[in-house]
């Protein structure tokens, strides 16, 4: 971990107020990769319980997400930061509202799960565990590009998102398929599409956080560049 950037402050408390923050969006992303787990696990297995369980816990990275929020907050006033300290508490209140998303997409698929169980218009499980394998390790490498403070794995991260897209796109296409062979399909398969929809989106939250991230090291901002141009901009 690269503690080169804070620890460096005349006040100490200042400087555990922002190792905790940090230690916090963490905590946070961790508990949210475990209701992609669990929320996937429940879908391909048809076990209401784990549903259930990915469920409750939204209301954990909520509360996480707020107290988050407010520590921020309080330090932006009390505090008046500048310079990285500045972009650190921005980027923070940014990144933990990427991470609530993916929790609240980790509970619509666990809510699918639970609408879909015994039904025959699930998708090969192997198909949607392959897509959540790339979204989850996506957002794993990207807390870990935040714990590490380093954008040196961002662009390979961003890059994988082509791959998303495309496992989404065949998936899609099944989709279709099964409901213009059988249009009594179609309301069951919707529902089936929002879960690949949910999976899609997460590794696109998982993106938005490298880009916050690059913003935080480089005081650059890179959203709405191509993939080239955001290359580029880390590599220099």
């Amino acid at each position: 971990m690269d503690n080169t950037k804070i620890g460096h402050h005349i006040s100490e408390r200042f400087n555990n107020e922002l190792e905790d923050i940090r230690n916090k969006v963490l905590i946070m992303g961790g508990l949210v990769e475990r209701q992609i787990e669990l929320a996937i696990e429940a879908y391909t297995t048809g076990n209401i319980e784990l549903a259930e369980l990915v469920i409750k816990q939204d209301n954990d990275v909520d509360a996480l997400e707020s107290a988050i929020d407010h520590e921020c907050t309080q330090i932006l006033a009390l505090r008046q930061p500048t310079a990285f300290d500045l972009r650190l508490l921005i980027t923070v209140i940014k990144i933990i509202h990427e991470i609530e998303r993916v929790g609240d997409k980790a509970e619509k698929i666990a809510e699918l799960a639970i609408k879909l169980n015994d039904s025959d218009s699930r998708i090969s499980p192997y198909e949607l565990e392959h897509m959540a394998v790339l979204v989850k390790g996506m957002l794993h490498d990207s807390l870990d590009a935040f714990a590490r403070m380093s954008v040196d794995t961002v662009a390979t991260i961003t890059a994988l998102d082509i791959n998303v897209d495309r496992e989404y796109d065949s998936i899609l296409r099944q989709l279709i398929t099964k409901m213009m062979e059988d249009p009594r399909n179609i309301t069951r398969t919707l529902d089936v599409l929002w879960t690949v929809r949910a999976l899609e989106r997460i590794g696109d939250h998982a993106c938005y956080i490298c880009e916050h991230l690059v913003f935080m090291i480089k005081g650059e901002d890179v959203r709405h560049l191509t993939q080239e141009e955001l290359e580029k901009r880390v590599n220099i």
